[in-house]
């Protein structure tokens, strides 16, 4: 057993590759060859000259350097860099190379004569060196060297092709392209992912838990006459957990997980992104049974455009053809199913999502208020909390985050009470995260005249008295005039999580947005930029209202939706165009007037919070229960609030830029 688990770790060990070095070796050369430095390929330059030659260079005083071969009765004399061109007529010579003439000399004593009287004569002030031998093997180094360097370069060249129909060599080499990336997580790997390390989305696990099924059990479905689907797509917004819960999926039916992102399928060479597709099933073929995900699969699995495309779109719509090939490619039955993950399930293309390919649709959804609190509890594990931090109390503060957003959470309390010096991380640490995530970081340095103070005082108290005065808006928690990332003020809410949005609901939290602006006219005599992104969400909500939601009394039970299928951007005539944009414009109207028509009626209170604003920066629900009394309606989601209403959910912020 021990011998077999040696083999296979060595099997898996990663092999070096020099691919790398070898090219850069040949750029290097390249460089070199083409630069015209010639001193490594082909030695320095020379010429041979007569000994009569030589005299004459001497006596010139072109000499810098003379080395004689007694044996071979030769002599190399290096000249000077001012009389290269005098010696070297009409020959090119690079002025970074150290040139010399080879001449053949009569006799030892004549020559050492002659070099001693011009010494005397100051014609020649260089060294003189005597050698017994010639240096054969350097000759031959310089000569033939680069030659052979090119010809190992060119084996390994040819090696690494002879590798490219399925030999040996790793997945990132230079010929292994059209290999796919895939990474495989074996079934006996230690540490696997199980439906245990996945908390929430209890309907998700529900569904994939037959995938499971049909791996462990095939025979128990197809001895019936069934066919076991052949591939899941996971949809859902980004951090909710759908690449975990495929890993869970593998490591419940303990079976080989290749996992691979969209994006690694295509690249700039053409035919790349389909070789790999090929290279991933046939793969997942020896290994069946198995699972392949792809993460974000739209990065591939685009819809296919009408058009003729040339270039990079050509290059992935040939890639998700052979894509959709391989899913059709293998039998029913093979074991082998495909998971999929994408937040744009829109943007996917028809043919990989009909019946025999992504057979089902599996919606991964963000959490509810007791899968938080399951999520809580699986990243608090390793997080040292106080004793009597209460989880129920951080996943009702936390409504619509998912579980990355939660996960980022803890792990930014952690922070903040380890920058505050604490032991142990308590609830004050977990809302400061959550207002840091958020919010952003507070800008308590930030200067503003007292004038910008009070305004945006104003404003902000506009929001929470009409919020506190209307039925179905948003019940508030905190407001604060800090400046925090963007903003210069900021009001947190704790929205009810509702199926199904009533009219009545939407305008409510339609007026309470305008109170900020409702406010600054009717108390500050004008109006100011800190209600632009007031503006832009409110607006936005009144044209989906009537264009998609049927909710307006001229245009009543009709929905335009944006339509792009048909090549035309808006189901509707100019003069329906016009009339969408009067109802915008009377709805958003009325809105407006009835916030100033409450914040007139309740001037008094709305100028003691604002004070109250001023003086503390940080006002909470009980101080504006304090000022106009209980609401006389309760919500679900107050009633939810108990003794922590001082500090709740930041999921809809009021920005003061």
């Amino acid at each position: 057993m021990s011998n077999d688990k040696s083999k296979k770790n060595k099997k898996r060990r990663p092999q070096p590759s020099l691919t790398w070095l070898y090219l850069v070796i040949a750029i290097t050369l390249g460089y070199m060859l083409m630069s015209g430095d010639n001193t490594l390929l082909s030695g320095p330059s020379s010429r041979n000259a007569t000994y009569s030659e030589f005299k004459s260079y001497v006596e010139q005083g072109y000499a810098s350097r003379i080395i004689v071969n007694k044996k071979e009765g030769s002599l190399e004399m290096y000249v000077e860099p001012s009389h290269i061109r005098d010696v070297f007529k009409g020959q090119k010579v690079d002025s970074g190379t150290r040139p010399y003439v080879v001449v053949q000399f009569p006799s030892a004593d004549k020559l050492e004569d002659f070099v001693s009287e011009q010494q005397a004569q100051e014609h020649f002030s260089g060294e003189i060196e005597y050698r017994q031998g010639d240096d054969g093997f350097m000759h031959f180094f310089w000569s033939f060297g680069p030659l052979i360097l090119i010809a190992f370069f060119w084996i390994y060249l040819m090696r690494g092709m002879g590798r490219m129909g399925g030999g040996e060599g790793g997945p990132m080499g230079i010929f292994n392209v059209g290999k796919s990336r895939a990474k495989l997580v074996e079934k006996d790997e230690e540490n696997k992912v199980t439906f245990a390390d996945v908390a929430g989305q209890a309907g998700a696990k529900l569904e994939v838990q037959e995938i499971v099924e049909f791996l462990k059990n095939p025979t128990r479905y197809t001895e019936l006459g069934g066919k076991i689907p052949k591939g899941a797509l996971l949809v859902g917004p980004p951090g909710t957990g759908k690449t975990l819960l495929a890993k869970a999926v593998a490591g419940e039916a303990d079976v080989p997980f290749f996992s691979m992102s969209g994006s690694d399928f295509v690249e700039m060479f053409v035919g790349v992104g389909a070789s790999r597709v090929r290279d991933l099933f046939r793969q997942a073929k020896e290994k069946a049974p198995c699972i392949i995900f792809i993460d974000e699969i739209d990065a591939v699995g685009r819809a296919r455009s009408r058009g003729v495309q040339m270039g990079a779109n050509d290059e992935r719509e040939s890639t998700l053809n052979q894509l959709l090939t391989e899913m059709d490619g293998f039998g029913t039955n093979s074991g082998v199913i495909i998971m999929a993950a994408t937040n744009r399930a829109d943007i996917l293309d028809k043919a990989l999502l009909r019946a025999g390919r992504f057979d089902r649709q599996i919606h991964v959804e963000l959490p509810d208020v007791n899968e938080r609190k399951e999520i809580f509890q699986v990243h608090l594990k390793p997080i040292k909390t106080d004793t009597s931090l209460d989880i129920d109390f951080l996943a009702r503060q936390t409504p619509g985050f998912s579980g990355a957003d939660i996960a980022n959470v803890c792990n930014e309390a952690a922070l903040i009470a380890a920058r505050n010096g604490k032991k142990a991380v308590d609830k004050d640490d977990f809302l400061a995260a959550v207002d840091r995530i958020i919010g952003g970081l507070e800008k308590k340095n930030k200067v503003m005249t007292a004038e910008e103070k009070r305004t945006i005082a104003l404003h902000e108290a506009g929001h929470a008295t009409i919020s506190w005065l209307l039925q179905y808006a948003n019940p508030l928690v905190k407001v604060t005039i800090v400046p925090r990332g963007r903003a210069l003020g900021a009001a947190w809410y704790l929205p009810e999580e509702r199926q199904i949005t009533t009219r009545e609901q939407m305008l409510d939290e339609m007026c309470a947005t305008l109170g900020g602006r409702a406010a600054e006219e009717l108390f500050c005599g004008q109006i100011s930029s800190g209600a632009m992104n007031d503006l832009e969400r409110v607006t936005k909500q009144a044209y989906s209202m009537i264009t998609y939601m049927g909710m307006s009394d001229k245009l009543p039970n009709l929905c335009y939706y944006d339509n792009q299928e048909y090549g035309f951007q808006r189901p509707y005539s100019e003069a329906t165009a016009q009339l969408i944009d009067e109802e915008t414009k009377a709805m958003i109207a009325e809105q407006y007037a009835r916030a100033k028509d409450i914040l007139s009626k309740n001037a008094e209170g709305h100028a003691a919070l604002a004070q109250l604003l001023v003086e503390r920066e940080v006002i909470f629900a009980e101080d504006v229960e304090r000022i106009f009394g209980p609401r006389p309606w309760t919500s679900r989601s107050e009633e939810l609030l108990t003794d922590n209403a001082k500090s709740e959910e930041p999921d809809n912020k009021e920005i003061t830029t």
